[in-house]
């Protein structure tokens, strides 16, 4: 685990607000691979907790996946 809080966080995604529960500077983009950094995050998948660097790549994976967007 990466206590420096510079490394890849761990989050569990909820509607509207996320909970850290490992300390990291970024996510990772499930789709893209991009890293997003926390303060930036503004798209993630409840449903799948995955985080999205783009709201066009949040829409695609929800079209792809079967899901409404939240």
């Amino acid at each position: 685990m990466d206590i420096s809080g510079k490394g890849e966080a761990r989050l569990a995604y909820h509607d509207g607000e996320y909970e850290v529960l490992s300390p990291g500077a970024y996510v990772v983009c499930a789709v893209s691979g991009a890293h997003i950094p926390l303060e930036a995050l503004r798209y993630w998948s409840v449903d799948l907790q995955e985080a999205y660097a783009t709201p066009a790549i949040a829409t695609a994976r929800m079209q792809e996946k079967g899901l409404t967007p939240r």
